[in-house]
């Protein structure tokens, strides 16, 4: 087994799983906190149109991407700012039209034939060196802002209220959540794919909330297990031949299940 070590895609696959997970806890603590994990899906799912953009231009996926998922976490913090009614119905319009933008923009592309299913399932083992330079930076940028703004997104993130009143721009805070959840989207769609990108999100989070008194513990706990549950998960699609996203989110799944199963019979 630790022979596949000596591979390169092997290689890659588990530092971009790492640096995946890092911003997937961090993210997730903040996602599944604030209560927006549906806004989150629907920032996943529209980034396939700055996916189809970015081929038909000919430009890096990733890039394309980022653009496209910060453009829409912009929108949708103005849009649920003013008018959280109709928030549910907003979210699936932007979910399906940037879904439909990145189809027609594949289509238009002359000569493209790649297996999009990989961007929606994801194919860790494909990431490249450049992918990973760029996920570092993301990373980066990620622990940057929170480490830097961490007493105002605790503020807002518990009591947006309270905040308010202390003086802190909720508005801002509330759109740069969103920004930051659109960085860890992109940085994620390698490993597994802009449809189980939520499950990455929350489910670590959801078991680090049993350990975790404070959101930094939080964190920390979440970035752990999605590491584990990264590495895991690429043992298991090695040994079995299955796809590496859906084999992360499965072995996340079923620890959660006997962790709760666990706490039950307690």
């Amino acid at each position: 087994m630790l022979e596949v070590l000596q591979y390169d895609f092997i290689q890659n696959a588990l530092i971009a799983g790492v640096l995946i997970s890092i911003a997937a806890g961090i993210i997730g603590s903040l996602v599944v906190v604030n209560k927006i994990t549906f806004l989150t899906g629907g920032i996943a799912h529209s980034s396939y149109g700055g996916i189809g953009l970015a081929i038909y231009l000919g430009i890096p996926v990733l890039f394309g991407a980022t653009v496209f998922a910060v453009i829409t976490a912009i929108i949708i913090a103005i849009i649920t700012l003013k008018n959280r009614t109709r928030i549910d119905a907003i979210i699936g319009m932007m979910w399906a039209s940037g879904m439909a933008i990145g189809i027609i923009f594949v289509d238009l592309t002359p000569g493209y034939n790649v297996d999009l299913m990989s961007y929606l399932f994801g194919s860790i083992v494909a990431v490249s060196n450049e992918d990973i330079y760029y996920m570092t930076i993301l990373d980066l940028f990620i622990i940057g802002i929170v480490v830097y703004f961490y007493k105002e997104i605790l503020a807002v993130s518990y009591d947006s209220e309270f905040a308010s009143l202390r003086g802190i721009n909720v508005k801002f805070f509330y759109t740069l959540i969103l920004i930051l959840a659109a960085l860890c989207v992109v940085a994620a769609i390698k490993a597994v794919g802009l449809i189980l990108v939520i499950a990455l999100l929350t489910i670590p989070t959801y078991l680090a909330e049993t350990f975790a008194s404070k959101l930094s513990s939080m964190m920390i706990i979440s970035s752990a297990l999605a590491t584990i549950f990264t590495i895991l998960g690429l043992v298991v699609s090695y040994l079995y031949d299955i796809s590496s996203g859906a084999s992360i989110i499965m072995v996340a799944v079923l620890v959660l299940g006997v962790v709760k199963i666990l706490k039950i019979k307690k």
